[in-house]
Protein backbone atom coordinates (compact mmCIF):
# COMPACT_ATOMS: atom_id res chain seq x y z
CA UNK A 1 0.00 0.00 0.00
CA UNK A 2 1.30 3.47 -0.91
CA UNK A 3 2.21 5.76 1.97
CA UNK A 4 -0.22 8.30 0.51
CA UNK A 5 -3.20 5.95 0.75
CA UNK A 6 -5.38 5.96 3.84
CA UNK A 7 -5.73 2.52 5.41
CA UNK A 8 -9.12 1.26 6.68
CA UNK A 9 -7.90 1.70 10.28
CA UNK A 10 -6.92 5.32 9.57
CA UNK A 11 -10.32 5.96 8.00
CA UNK A 12 -12.00 4.47 11.07
CA UNK A 13 -9.86 6.70 13.31
CA UNK A 14 -10.93 9.78 11.34
CA UNK A 15 -14.60 8.81 11.59
CA UNK A 16 -14.17 8.19 15.33
CA UNK A 17 -12.52 11.61 15.75
CA UNK A 18 -15.39 13.33 13.93
CA UNK A 19 -17.88 11.46 16.13
CA UNK A 20 -16.11 12.55 19.32
CA UNK A 21 -16.04 16.16 18.14
CA UNK A 22 -19.76 16.04 17.27
CA UNK A 23 -20.58 14.44 20.64
CA UNK A 24 -18.51 16.56 23.01
CA UNK A 25 -18.22 20.03 21.45
CA UNK A 26 -20.91 22.33 22.95
CA UNK A 27 -22.28 23.54 19.64
CA UNK A 28 -24.85 25.75 21.34
CA UNK A 29 -22.26 27.82 23.23
CA UNK A 30 -21.88 31.39 21.99
CA UNK A 31 -18.11 31.10 21.29
CA UNK A 32 -18.54 27.80 19.42
CA UNK A 33 -21.41 29.24 17.35
CA UNK A 34 -19.23 32.26 16.56
CA UNK A 35 -16.28 30.01 15.63
CA UNK A 36 -18.50 27.90 13.37
CA UNK A 37 -19.77 31.02 11.62
CA UNK A 38 -16.20 32.30 11.34
CA UNK A 39 -15.10 29.01 9.73
CA UNK A 40 -17.63 29.36 6.91
CA UNK A 41 -16.99 33.10 6.57
CA UNK A 42 -13.30 32.32 6.09
CA UNK A 43 -14.15 29.57 3.59
CA UNK A 44 -16.36 31.96 1.61
CA UNK A 45 -13.67 34.66 1.66
CA UNK A 46 -11.07 32.13 0.54
CA UNK A 47 -13.28 30.91 -2.31
CA UNK A 48 -13.98 34.44 -3.56
CA UNK A 49 -10.46 35.84 -3.26
CA UNK A 50 -8.16 32.90 -3.93
CA UNK A 51 -9.69 29.92 -5.73
CA UNK A 52 -10.48 31.50 -9.10
CA UNK A 53 -7.57 33.95 -9.34
CA UNK A 54 -4.84 31.98 -7.54
CA UNK A 55 -5.55 28.27 -7.45
CA UNK A 56 -7.11 27.79 -10.89
CA UNK A 57 -4.11 29.30 -12.79
CA UNK A 58 -1.75 27.35 -10.51
CA UNK A 59 -3.62 24.11 -11.24
CA UNK A 60 -3.27 24.64 -15.00
CA UNK A 61 0.46 25.35 -14.59
CA UNK A 62 0.82 22.13 -12.56
CA UNK A 63 -1.10 20.18 -15.21
CA UNK A 64 1.17 21.58 -17.92
CA UNK A 65 4.28 20.65 -15.93
CA UNK A 66 3.00 17.09 -15.55
CA UNK A 67 2.00 16.59 -19.18
CA UNK A 68 4.46 18.65 -21.22
CA UNK A 69 7.60 19.24 -19.17
CA UNK A 70 10.42 16.87 -20.05
CA UNK A 71 11.20 14.63 -17.08
CA UNK A 72 14.85 14.38 -18.02
CA UNK A 73 15.15 18.17 -17.90
CA UNK A 74 13.52 18.33 -14.45
CA UNK A 75 15.87 15.66 -13.11
CA UNK A 76 18.87 17.34 -14.77
CA UNK A 77 18.29 20.69 -13.07
CA UNK A 78 16.27 19.81 -9.96
CA UNK A 79 16.87 16.09 -9.39
CA UNK A 80 18.81 14.52 -6.50
CA UNK A 81 21.92 14.18 -8.70
CA UNK A 82 21.80 17.74 -10.05
CA UNK A 83 24.47 20.30 -9.20
CA UNK A 84 23.43 21.71 -5.82
CA UNK A 85 24.20 25.31 -6.69
CA UNK A 86 22.10 25.04 -9.86
CA UNK A 87 19.26 23.06 -8.25
CA UNK A 88 18.79 25.30 -5.21
CA UNK A 89 19.40 28.45 -7.23
CA UNK A 90 16.72 27.49 -9.79
CA UNK A 91 14.28 26.42 -7.05
CA UNK A 92 14.70 29.58 -4.98
CA UNK A 93 14.56 31.99 -7.91
CA UNK A 94 11.55 30.22 -9.43
CA UNK A 95 9.66 30.46 -6.17
CA UNK A 96 10.58 34.12 -5.73
CA UNK A 97 9.34 34.99 -9.23
CA UNK A 98 5.91 33.49 -8.52
CA UNK A 99 5.45 35.32 -5.17
CA UNK A 100 2.32 33.36 -4.25
CA UNK A 101 0.65 32.38 -0.98
CA UNK A 102 1.24 29.11 0.89
CA UNK A 103 -1.72 27.40 -0.79
CA UNK A 104 -1.26 28.61 -4.38
CA UNK A 105 2.30 27.24 -4.51
CA UNK A 106 1.10 23.69 -3.69
CA UNK A 107 -0.08 22.44 -7.10
CA UNK A 108 3.10 23.71 -8.78
CA UNK A 109 5.25 22.09 -6.08
CA UNK A 110 3.32 18.86 -6.57
CA UNK A 111 3.86 19.05 -10.33
CA UNK A 112 7.65 19.43 -10.23
CA UNK A 113 7.98 16.83 -7.46
CA UNK A 114 6.01 14.27 -9.46
CA UNK A 115 8.21 15.00 -12.47
CA UNK A 116 11.33 13.94 -10.59
CA UNK A 117 12.61 17.00 -8.72
CA UNK A 118 14.69 16.06 -5.68
CA UNK A 119 13.15 16.51 -2.26
CA UNK A 120 15.64 19.26 -1.34
CA UNK A 121 15.09 21.53 -4.38
CA UNK A 122 11.32 20.86 -4.25
CA UNK A 123 11.19 21.93 -0.58
CA UNK A 124 13.33 25.00 -1.36
CA UNK A 125 10.77 25.93 -4.04
CA UNK A 126 7.87 25.19 -1.67
CA UNK A 127 9.23 27.60 0.95
CA UNK A 128 10.58 30.31 -1.34
CA UNK A 129 7.35 30.88 -3.31
CA UNK A 130 5.34 32.35 -0.41
CA UNK A 131 8.30 33.58 1.68
CA UNK A 132 10.47 35.47 -0.83
CA UNK A 133 7.88 37.97 -1.99
CA UNK A 134 9.66 41.13 -3.16
CA UNK A 135 6.78 43.53 -2.42
CA UNK A 136 6.15 41.94 0.99
CA UNK A 137 9.80 42.38 1.92
CA UNK A 138 9.85 46.01 0.69
CA UNK A 139 6.64 46.82 2.58
CA UNK A 140 8.00 45.09 5.69
CA UNK A 141 11.00 47.44 5.62
CA UNK A 142 8.74 50.46 5.04
CA UNK A 143 6.21 49.61 7.77
CA UNK A 144 8.41 47.94 10.40
CA UNK A 145 11.77 49.58 9.71
CA UNK A 146 14.79 48.57 7.64
CA UNK A 147 16.18 46.19 10.27
CA UNK A 148 13.12 43.93 10.26
CA UNK A 149 12.79 44.18 6.47
CA UNK A 150 16.40 43.14 5.87
CA UNK A 151 16.14 40.38 8.49
CA UNK A 152 13.06 39.02 6.74
CA UNK A 153 14.76 39.04 3.32
CA UNK A 154 17.97 37.40 4.55
CA UNK A 155 16.08 34.87 6.66
CA UNK A 156 13.71 33.86 3.84
CA UNK A 157 16.52 33.28 1.31
CA UNK A 158 18.66 31.41 3.85
CA UNK A 159 15.72 29.31 5.09
CA UNK A 160 14.75 28.13 1.59
CA UNK A 161 18.25 26.73 1.03
CA UNK A 162 18.77 25.40 4.58
CA UNK A 163 15.38 23.67 4.63
CA UNK A 164 16.04 22.02 1.27
CA UNK A 165 19.53 20.84 2.24
CA UNK A 166 18.46 19.49 5.65
CA UNK A 167 15.39 17.70 4.25
CA UNK A 168 17.52 16.16 1.49
CA UNK A 169 20.08 15.02 4.08
CA UNK A 170 17.52 13.51 6.49
CA UNK A 171 15.59 11.67 3.77
CA UNK A 172 18.48 10.99 1.36
CA UNK A 173 17.79 7.23 1.20
CA UNK A 174 14.14 7.79 0.28
CA UNK A 175 15.19 10.35 -2.33
CA UNK A 176 17.82 8.03 -3.82
CA UNK A 177 15.26 5.21 -4.11
CA UNK A 178 12.74 7.55 -5.68
CA UNK A 179 15.34 8.82 -8.17
CA UNK A 180 16.33 5.25 -9.07
CA UNK A 181 12.68 4.36 -9.71
CA UNK A 182 12.28 7.47 -11.87
CA UNK A 183 15.33 6.54 -13.94
CA UNK A 184 14.06 2.97 -14.35
CA UNK A 185 10.69 4.03 -15.74
CA UNK A 186 11.79 7.08 -17.72
CA UNK A 187 11.67 6.57 -21.46
CA UNK A 188 14.61 7.81 -23.53
CA UNK A 189 14.44 11.37 -24.83
CA UNK A 190 12.49 11.69 -28.05
CA UNK A 191 12.42 14.62 -30.41
CA UNK A 192 10.23 17.22 -28.66
CA UNK A 193 6.97 18.19 -30.33
CA UNK A 194 7.73 21.85 -29.64
CA UNK A 195 10.88 23.93 -29.49
CA UNK A 196 12.32 25.20 -26.22
CA UNK A 197 11.31 28.75 -27.18
CA UNK A 198 7.71 27.67 -27.72
CA UNK A 199 7.58 25.93 -24.32
CA UNK A 200 9.06 29.01 -22.63
CA UNK A 201 6.41 31.27 -24.19
CA UNK A 202 3.64 28.80 -23.25
CA UNK A 203 4.74 28.44 -19.61
CA UNK A 204 5.60 32.15 -19.26
CA UNK A 205 2.12 33.15 -20.43
CA UNK A 206 0.50 31.08 -17.65
CA UNK A 207 2.94 32.33 -15.02
CA UNK A 208 2.28 35.89 -16.22
CA UNK A 209 -1.46 35.39 -15.72
CA UNK A 210 -0.91 33.99 -12.21
CA UNK A 211 1.47 36.79 -11.19
CA UNK A 212 -0.32 39.81 -12.62
CA UNK A 213 -3.95 38.90 -11.92
CA UNK A 214 -2.92 38.66 -8.24
CA UNK A 215 -0.74 41.78 -8.27
CA UNK A 216 -1.29 43.52 -4.94
CA UNK A 217 -1.77 47.22 -4.24
CA UNK A 218 1.12 48.67 -2.23
CA UNK A 219 -1.19 51.54 -1.12
CA UNK A 220 1.42 54.19 -1.76
CA UNK A 221 4.46 52.10 -0.92
CA UNK A 222 5.71 52.17 -4.52
CA UNK A 223 4.43 54.36 -7.36
CA UNK A 224 5.75 51.97 -10.03
CA UNK A 225 4.20 48.98 -8.27
CA UNK A 226 0.84 50.75 -8.01
CA UNK A 227 1.02 51.73 -11.70
CA UNK A 228 1.30 48.06 -12.58
CA UNK A 229 -1.56 47.35 -10.20
CA UNK A 230 -3.75 49.84 -12.08
CA UNK A 231 -3.01 48.09 -15.37
CA UNK A 232 -2.92 44.52 -14.06
CA UNK A 233 -6.03 43.32 -15.88
CA UNK A 234 -4.76 44.70 -19.19
CA UNK A 235 -1.43 42.95 -18.64
CA UNK A 236 -3.21 39.74 -17.60
CA UNK A 237 -5.39 39.97 -20.72
CA UNK A 238 -2.29 40.28 -22.92
CA UNK A 239 -0.81 37.14 -21.36
CA UNK A 240 -4.20 35.45 -21.87
CA UNK A 241 -4.13 36.26 -25.59
CA UNK A 242 -0.62 34.79 -25.87
CA UNK A 243 -1.72 31.66 -24.00
CA UNK A 244 -4.77 31.19 -26.22
CA UNK A 245 -2.59 31.52 -29.32
CA UNK A 246 0.00 29.00 -28.10
CA UNK A 247 -2.61 26.46 -27.02
CA UNK A 248 -4.53 26.61 -30.30
CA UNK A 249 -1.55 26.75 -32.66
CA UNK A 250 1.12 24.60 -30.98
CA UNK A 251 -0.93 21.83 -29.35
CA UNK A 252 -3.30 19.32 -30.91
CA UNK A 253 -6.70 18.38 -29.53
CA UNK A 254 -5.45 15.24 -27.75
CA UNK A 255 -2.74 17.21 -25.96
CA UNK A 256 -5.19 19.89 -24.88
CA UNK A 257 -7.52 17.25 -23.46
CA UNK A 258 -4.63 15.55 -21.63
CA UNK A 259 -3.66 18.92 -20.11
CA UNK A 260 -7.21 19.60 -18.90
CA UNK A 261 -7.52 16.08 -17.46
CA UNK A 262 -4.22 16.47 -15.56
CA UNK A 263 -5.44 19.82 -14.20
CA UNK A 264 -8.70 18.20 -13.12
CA UNK A 265 -6.81 15.43 -11.31
CA UNK A 266 -4.68 17.96 -9.42
CA UNK A 267 -7.82 19.84 -8.39
CA UNK A 268 -9.46 16.67 -7.05
CA UNK A 269 -6.34 15.77 -5.07
CA UNK A 270 -5.69 19.20 -3.56
CA UNK A 271 -8.95 21.16 -3.20
CA UNK A 272 -10.82 18.87 -0.73
CA UNK A 273 -7.92 18.89 1.75
CA UNK A 274 -7.33 22.59 1.22
CA UNK A 275 -10.95 23.60 1.81
CA UNK A 276 -11.23 21.34 4.87
CA UNK A 277 -8.07 22.94 6.21
CA UNK A 278 -9.51 26.43 5.70
CA UNK A 279 -12.62 25.42 7.65
CA UNK A 280 -10.56 24.09 10.57
CA UNK A 281 -8.28 27.14 10.57
CA UNK A 282 -11.31 29.45 10.51
CA UNK A 283 -12.97 27.56 13.36
CA UNK A 284 -9.88 27.69 15.58
CA UNK A 285 -8.26 31.02 14.72
CA UNK A 286 -10.73 32.96 12.56
CA UNK A 287 -10.04 35.56 9.90
CA UNK A 288 -7.58 38.39 10.57
CA UNK A 289 -9.23 40.82 12.97
CA UNK A 290 -11.97 38.37 13.98
CA UNK A 291 -12.13 36.09 17.01
CA UNK A 292 -12.97 32.39 16.71
CA UNK A 293 -12.55 29.54 19.21
CA UNK A 294 -9.10 30.76 20.32
CA UNK A 295 -9.31 34.49 21.22
CA UNK A 296 -6.76 36.61 19.37
CA UNK A 297 -6.07 38.47 22.65
CA UNK A 298 -4.63 35.23 24.06
CA UNK A 299 -2.13 35.01 21.21
CA UNK A 300 -1.22 38.70 21.43
CA UNK A 301 -0.68 38.35 25.19
CA UNK A 302 1.80 35.52 24.69
CA UNK A 303 4.01 37.38 22.21
CA UNK A 304 5.48 40.16 24.33
CA UNK A 305 9.22 40.36 25.00
CA UNK A 306 11.82 38.16 23.35
CA UNK A 307 11.66 34.94 25.34
CA UNK A 308 12.06 31.49 23.80
CA UNK A 309 8.39 30.86 24.57
CA UNK A 310 7.18 34.06 22.86
CA UNK A 311 9.20 33.33 19.71
CA UNK A 312 8.06 29.71 19.65
CA UNK A 313 4.39 30.69 20.02
CA UNK A 314 4.80 33.26 17.21
CA UNK A 315 6.42 30.71 14.89
CA UNK A 316 3.88 27.98 15.70
CA UNK A 317 0.93 30.37 15.33
CA UNK A 318 2.31 31.52 11.98
CA UNK A 319 2.68 27.93 10.80
CA UNK A 320 -1.00 27.21 11.52
CA UNK A 321 -2.63 30.50 10.47
CA UNK A 322 -3.50 31.23 6.83
CA UNK A 323 -2.11 34.49 5.41
CA UNK A 324 -3.14 35.64 1.96
CA UNK A 325 -0.38 37.53 0.13
CA UNK A 326 0.62 40.70 2.08
CA UNK A 327 -2.05 40.27 4.80
CA UNK A 328 0.62 39.35 7.34
CA UNK A 329 1.86 42.97 7.38
CA UNK A 330 -1.25 44.71 8.82
CA UNK A 331 -1.79 41.77 11.21
CA UNK A 332 1.72 41.99 12.63
CA UNK A 333 1.47 45.79 12.68
CA UNK A 334 -1.55 45.44 14.95
CA UNK A 335 0.20 42.86 17.14
CA UNK A 336 3.25 45.12 17.49
CA UNK A 337 0.92 47.89 18.64
CA UNK A 338 -0.51 45.47 21.22
CA UNK A 339 2.94 44.82 22.68
CA UNK A 340 4.44 42.11 20.48
CA UNK A 341 8.25 41.96 20.54
CA UNK A 342 10.50 42.48 17.50
CA UNK A 343 11.83 38.92 17.71
CA UNK A 344 8.41 37.22 17.67
CA UNK A 345 7.41 39.56 14.81
CA UNK A 346 10.26 38.20 12.68
CA UNK A 347 9.45 34.62 13.72
CA UNK A 348 5.86 35.13 12.57
CA UNK A 349 6.99 36.76 9.31
CA UNK A 350 9.28 33.83 8.48
CA UNK A 351 6.89 31.01 9.42
CA UNK A 352 3.50 32.55 8.57
CA UNK A 353 3.50 33.18 4.80
CA UNK A 354 5.22 29.84 4.00
CA UNK A 355 2.89 27.56 5.96
CA UNK A 356 -0.74 27.25 7.01
CA UNK A 357 -2.95 24.49 8.34
CA UNK A 358 -4.58 23.97 4.90
CA UNK A 359 -1.20 23.74 3.16
CA UNK A 360 0.16 21.32 5.80
CA UNK A 361 -2.71 18.91 5.06
CA UNK A 362 -1.96 18.98 1.33
CA UNK A 363 1.81 18.60 1.80
CA UNK A 364 1.12 15.62 4.08
CA UNK A 365 -0.91 13.98 1.34
CA UNK A 366 1.96 14.37 -1.13
CA UNK A 367 5.12 13.78 0.93
CA UNK A 368 3.70 11.65 3.74
CA UNK A 369 3.35 12.80 7.33
CA UNK A 370 6.88 11.94 8.44
CA UNK A 371 8.45 14.30 5.90
CA UNK A 372 5.73 16.91 6.39
CA UNK A 373 6.05 17.07 10.16
CA UNK A 374 9.83 17.25 9.80
CA UNK A 375 9.46 20.18 7.39
CA UNK A 376 7.00 22.01 9.65
CA UNK A 377 9.21 21.39 12.71
CA UNK A 378 12.27 22.75 10.90
CA UNK A 379 10.39 25.89 9.82
CA UNK A 380 9.16 26.50 13.38
CA UNK A 381 12.62 25.86 14.93
CA UNK A 382 14.47 28.05 12.41
CA UNK A 383 11.90 30.84 12.79
CA UNK A 384 12.11 30.65 16.59
CA UNK A 385 15.92 30.80 16.57
CA UNK A 386 15.97 33.64 14.03
CA UNK A 387 13.40 35.56 16.08
CA UNK A 388 15.39 35.22 19.28
CA UNK A 389 18.63 36.26 17.58
CA UNK A 390 16.99 39.28 15.93
CA UNK A 391 15.20 40.28 19.13
CA UNK A 392 18.48 40.22 21.06
CA UNK A 393 20.19 42.31 18.35
CA UNK A 394 17.38 44.77 17.62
Amino acid sequence: MSSKEISPNQKLLIVFGVFLAAYFIPWGAARVLGATNEAFMMLGEYARQHVLLCLVPAMFIAGAITVFLNQQAVMRYLGPDANRFTAYGVASVSGAILAVCSCTVLPIFKGIYKKGAGLGPAVAFLYSGPAINILAIVLSAKVFGWKLGVARAVGAVAFSIILGLVMALIFRKDDEKRAADARLFTVPDEKPARSLAQMIVYMASMIGILVFVNWANSKGGSAAWDAIYGAKYWITGAFGVVLAYTVMRWFNKEERVEWVVATRDFSLQILPLLLCGVLVAGFLLGRPGHDALIPSAWIAGLLGGNSLFANFVAALSGALMYFATLTEIPIIQGLLGAGMGQGPALALLLAGPSLSLPSILVIGGELGWKKTLTYVTLVVILSTVAGMAFGAWA
